[in-house]
């Protein structure tokens, strides 16, 4: 048996289940953010204002990423294990994450009016057991559901840098039938499912 389909089986094992993220669910987003450095920190700022949220503190993101949940729609998706939150994908329009347009690394292939998975967050005690790809999958079934033609995703390159990264990594992505569209920065391609198929 390959190590994907372990992961995939173990991950069934655990029975995750996957939720929008609402404003009722909050507390069990702090509770997993409170899991990693980086996402205390950041609060999923980074592709909303750009490099601007390091010069905030954490409490100034938080704060702000509370407004975008409470405001709506659901800016992603948090799964569970059991009562446990152990993960999230932060997803949604695009234009939801105008940072990306100032990076020339992930200039616009085009005007189409595309989602995106921008990152991913794993509680420790959750990795390597296949919770990225569910979250991809889901994330996709999400997008269908609200007619968007494309999913667009920026993971790294694996073959070309070892760096870590919360965007996720290519080799996931093609797993889930996503395509490379561009490669505007090689180790950092744009990958797209076409949900118009």
């Amino acid at each position: 048996m390959t190590t994907a389909c372990r992961r995939s089986l173990y991950v069934v094992h655990m029975k995750i289940a996957v939720r929008p993220l609402t404003p009722d669910l909050w507390n069990a987003l702090e509770d997993l953010f409170r899991d990693g450095a980086v996402c205390s920190r950041c609060w999923c700022m980074a592709w909303r204002i750009g490099p601007g949220y390091r010069k905030r503190t954490a409490a100034q993101n938080r704060a702000t990423f509370r407004r975008v949940v409470t405001g709506g729609p659901p800016p992603g998706l948090l799964a569970f294990d059991g009562d446990v939150p152990v993960a999230w994908v932060q997803l949604g329009p695009r234009d939801a994450v105008p940072a990306l347009d100032s990076n020339w690394r992930l200039e616009r292939v085009d005007d189409s009016p595309v989602w995106c998975i921008s990152c991913f967050y794993v509680r420790k005690s959750h990795r390597r057991r296949g919770i990225t790809y569910r979250m991809i999958v889901e994330a996709v079934k999400a997008a269908k559901g609200a007619g968007v033609p494309a999913l667009e995703a920026y993971p790294l390159d694996r073959e070309l840098t070892p760096s870590a990264t919360s965007t996720g990594v290519v080799t996931t992505f093609e797993r889930a039938s996503f395509e490379i569209v561009a490669r505007h920065f090689a180790p950092r391609p744009i990958m797209r499912k076409d949900l118009r198929r």
